[in-house]
């Protein structure tokens, strides 16, 4: 059947889908040519992953495109939707800070991240800084050289900033348009690459505190500026043109290319990015479905320098700015400098990346062989808590193709009494797949409970209540809180586990991360409890004010230590008196019972 479905295929432009024998996508790619890329998997040969991908592929499908730039949008589009295990595991989730002015309604710096650049639309950002400290101390800086708001709100009256000269007394709405003017271009002409600006700024700051005898703070200062000199020499290159511009340099060797990306803005190079990815099928395809993806979360450039490997002219229709392929002179050397850098982190790193995925997708892969499943692409684990005797809580966390998927875990907090285990289980069991069902939402292929036959067979009884049908094992643990069976839900057998296999230290991450993640909920909830018995004492402290104590504060060390004025700013002042003397005496009390 499938040879006769390859002789169909047409020698046309367009995304094709590998399925396998639960009709699940597992690979989607995209072609020049759709007859060739779809038969070269089953009548070329092949190796390694993309051997054992075809190993599973039982039938594919295809969408013509009207052409190869069609199709890398279908492609792009279908892996997002369907994230099909055997294409390329996206590594790229950091968002580099950014320098950002804000002009209105007052003048203000802040370091800033957007995970999506059409966020960044219209905003006055500068960067990336892949060196984050740097950025925040740049940012530090600005403030500390210029008057700029710097307090949260609109106070009623001006502040402490305002009395030192640190800012211009925006709350009083009086403020000079032509102070405000000068000083808007100094730091924007500093952060546009005029550096003299700043260095000036920080001489004279200098030369001010020196005047007055102020030697500490001009010592500070003049640290500063041994910084920012460091800093800013270190980043020159050797152009001299202002263009914003990145440089990619890769590097392919044993089955793994390496990704250097040098970020250069206003003629310095303000840092660079290094990835690696394993290559799963077709380098190019990945390659260029990784730079695609980059660009859509972060700043795209006026200019970006690739080799002639790296161009394609999919990349140059979908990310709008102007490539350059350099053949000579200081871009060229530049490009060579990136291809060294991905060479050089690729070797670091090739034994440590092959490692991680002996202990991820292979490890995944060998737990879904011991336990008979036909897919193993998600996991769910679970966690009960009832530390210190009070709020009993769940956690979940999730694991997909051996990798902890963050976005996905949940707490849950628990009505049923603090001592049941069994009903604990049974109503985060319930709460979690019901609303799954409802919402439609990606199930497991694997339930993972912390414990033994209790929570196995409250975790089923829920399952066939809701009428799922999901493997269920248990994990107990030995008298040192250390991973010691597992458990198996359908026969209750325990399957011997060797302790030095990466299927044994795979399931302690996973159980580890499972009783991390829920303890750290628990505590969290009863230092949040603390609070508020401690506050439901005080009169003038309603619910919504407990609430902005709580989230400011977090704790009552944290509310001891803050002073009435800080306080003030949430509650009223006699009410913030009241609140302090009530802790005050409350640690009296405490020190006479212990005293006794």
């Amino acid at each position: 059947m499938l040879e006769e479905k390859l002789k169909l295929v047409p020698h046309l432009p367009g995304s094709y889908q590998m399925r396998d024998k639960n009709g699940i996508i597992i690979y989607v790619g995209k072609a020049k040519d759709l007859y060739k890329r779809v038969n070269s998997y089953f009548k070329g040969t092949v190796t390694g992953k993309t051997r054992k991908m075809v190993s599973e592929v039982v039938d594919f499908t295809y969408i013509v495109t009207g052409s190869e730039t069609e199709a890398f949008i279908t492609e792009i589009n279908l892996i997002k939707e369907y994230n099909p295990k055997y294409n390329i595991l996206l590594k790229d989730d950091k968002s580099y800070p950014y320098i950002e002015y804000i002009s209105k309604p007052y003048p203000k710096v802040k370091v800033a991240r957007y995970l999506n650049i059409k966020r960044r639309d219209k905003k006055l950002i500068f960067g990336p800084y892949p060196n984050a400290y740097a950025a925040r101390r740049i940012v530090k800086l600005i403030n500390r050289l210029y008057p700029l708001k710097k307090c949260e709100g609109m106070p009623k009256q001006v502040c402490l900033y305002y009395h030192i000269g640190e800012c211009l007394g925006y709350c009083t709405k009086n403020v000079d348009p032509d102070k405000l003017k000068i000083m808007e271009e100094e730091i924007l002409g500093f952060l546009r690459g005029n550096d003299k600006i700043l260095k000036n700024k920080i001489m004279e700051k200098i030369k001010i505190y020196s005047d007055t005898l102020n030697y500490e703070m001009a010592k500070e200062l003049t640290e500063e500026l041994h910084y920012i000199n460091v800093v800013l020499d270190k980043q020159k290159v050797e152009l001299h043109d202002f263009v914003n511009r990145d440089i990619i340099g890769t590097y392919l060797d044993k089955g793994h290319i390496g990704i250097n990306i040098l970020f250069i803005r206003n003629n310095k190079l303000i840092g660079s990015h290094n990835e690696i990815l394993t290559i799963k099928i077709d380098p190019e395809e990945e390659l260029n479905y990784y730079i695609m993806n980059f660009y859509t979360k972060h700043e795209i450039p006026k200019e970006i320098i690739v080799s002639s490997d790296v161009f394609s002219d999919i990349l140059s229709d979908l990310i709008n700015t102007y490539f350059v392929i350099p053949e000579k002179g200081i871009k060229k050397k530049l490009l060579d400098m990136a291809k060294t850098n991905a060479k050089i982190y690729l070797e670091n790193e090739i034994t440590r990346v092959e490692r991680e995925e002996l202990r991820t997708v292979n490890a995944n892969e060998n737990l879904r062989e011991l336990l008979h499943l036909d897919n193993l692409r998600r996991i769910d684990a679970f966690d009960n808590s009832n530390l210190f005797g009070s709020y009993s809580v769940s956690g979940m966390v999730v694991f997909k193709e051996g990798l902890p998927y963050k976005k996905d875990y949940r707490k849950y907090k628990v009505s049923v009494d603090k001592n049941d285990d069994y009903n604990t289980m049974k109503e985060v069991i319930y709460r979690r797949y019901y609303r799954a069902l409802l919402e439609k939402t990606e199930l497991p292929d694997l339930i993972i409970v912390d414990g033994g036959i209790n929570q196995i067979n409250a975790c089923l009884d829920t399952l066939n209540s809701l009428n799922l049908h999901i493997k269920v094992v248990g994990l107990k643990k030995n008298d040192k809180h250390r991973t010691n069976e597992l458990i198996d839900g359908d026969t209750y057998q325990i399957i011997e586990l060797d302790k030095d296999s990466n299927i044994f230290h795979y399931l302690t991450r996973i159980q580890d991360e499972v009783h991390r993640f829920t303890i750290t909920y628990h505590k969290t909830l009863r230092s949040k409890g603390s609070i508020s018995s401690v506050l439901d004492n005080i009169e003038g402290i309603g619910s919504v004010r407990k609430k902005e104590l709580i989230k400011k504060y977090g704790n009552i060390n944290n509310i001891k230590n803050a002073s009435v004025e800080e306080l003030s700013q949430i509650i009223p002042e006699g009410v913030a008196i009241e609140l302090q003397k009530y802790l005050k005496a409350k640690d009296e009390a405490k020190k006479e019972n212990s005293n006794e």
